[in-house]
């Protein structure tokens, strides 16, 4: 089946070329990566190169022997395990909503504009995350874990605030927050860690694509989507395509951030101060005299897209530590010597 959707080229970022760096999705819904089989309203949906599947609303998206990675608001990723569906409720970027309807899935918010929410509806519970963290959701048994961040949850007329660290039931009658044991994982975590890993590793040739098509100003997205204007308060950062893994990463519009995992992800003007600006070299002066003279820059050497340095945090903390258990590599070396020109394979179906 040809994915039925947003094509890469339907909205350029800021003018960037459209095979170097274009934004994948206008809206919430973008099928970023599957593996196995999965259903969109029932009809198999296969990967297409350059082409994206949209989960709009009222559609459903399902796997049996599969999972599938979905792009809500820019910074947000829902990953689904084996045998999972949900229902897109609304996918506008401000306010995004679906409904899990079975099986387990993972949402990582990386980055969320201030004025934005994502809303989970699971059995009789409204689960709204507003914050940066990592959320595991179980329809059997109906259950909320907080790996990293907090939830608001209404259920059965309580409110109740679900901090990191902290799980509640959804199918009982009365709401009880209680710990859990981080470190009690299983292949849909470690799954969702592994394709963290990866898009984080994509993210810096996407950032370097981005700085050179044109985000490389004092203010780097300032007119993708109005996302700094209107309701929106600050910049808010962009889904990116990167040609050489296949899939859309996320690109913040300033400085750098760290995602729940710990993988590092780069804004296009910083990834090119740290990796691609011409350094000064200090010269000694012709006469002699000991000292330095002035800076002289050196030219850079053409290569396609590569830099030396690393994605990943130094360490992940507690949680996010305990998750990696599938043996993952650091971003950097995924990423080094060519920044993302190559494939990048999530590691299949591991146990």
């Amino acid at each position: 089946m040809k994915p039925s959707g947003t094509l890469l080229a339907a909205l350029l970022l800021c003018g960037v070329a459209a095979q170097a760096q274009s934004v994948i999705g206008a809206k919430s819904g973008v099928i970023n990566w599957v593996e196995g089989d999965v259903y969109l309203d029932d009809q198999p949906y296969v990967m297409q190169p350059s082409q994206f599947g949209e989960v709009k609303e009222k559609m459903v998206l399902r796997t049996t022997e599969g999972r599938a990675e979905v792009l809500l608001p820019p910074g947000v990723f829902l990953r689904m395990g084996e045998m999972a569906s949900f229902r897109m409720i609304t996918n506008r970027l401000i306010d995004t909503r679906i409904e899990l309807l079975t099986g387990s899935a993972v949402v990582e918010i990386d980055d969320i504009a201030k004025e934005a929410a994502v809303t989970v509806v699971s059995k009789d519970a409204t689960i709204t995350l507003t914050k940066a963290g990592l959320y595991r959701f179980d329809t059997e048994p109906g259950q909320l874990k907080v790996f990293k961040g907090a939830a608001d949850v209404a259920l059965n007329g309580q409110n109740v605030a679900v901090g990191a660290g902290k799980m509640l039931t959804l199918g009982g009658a009365v709401a009880s927050v209680e710990k859990f044991n981080a470190a009690d994982t299983d292949s849909l975590d470690r799954w969702s860690h592994r394709r963290a890993e990866a898009v984080a590793s994509a993210n810096v040739s996407a950032a370097k694509q981005a700085h050179y098509g044109g985000l490389g100003a004092a203010s780097p997205c300032s007119t993708y989507g109005g996302y700094n204007t209107g309701p929106f308060a600050k910049p808010w950062g962009t889904w990116g395509y990167n040609p050489y893994y296949g899939f859309g990463t996320y690109i913040p519009c300033a400085g750098t951030l760290y995602s729940p995992y710990g993988y590092r992800y780069w804004s296009p003007l910083a990834v090119y101060r740290a990796f691609y600006a011409p350094k000064p070299v200090y010269m000694p002066p012709s006469g002699g005299f000991g000292g330095f003279g002035a800076p002289s820059y050196p030219t850079m050497s053409g290569t396609s897209g590569g830099y030396s340095g690393t994605t990943s945090a130094p360490s992940v903390a507690s949680s996010g530590a305990s998750m990696g258990s599938s043996g993952a590599s650091s971003a950097a070396s995924a990423g080094s010597s060519s920044a993302g020109h190559g494939s990048a394979s999530s590691g299949g179906h591991g146990k």
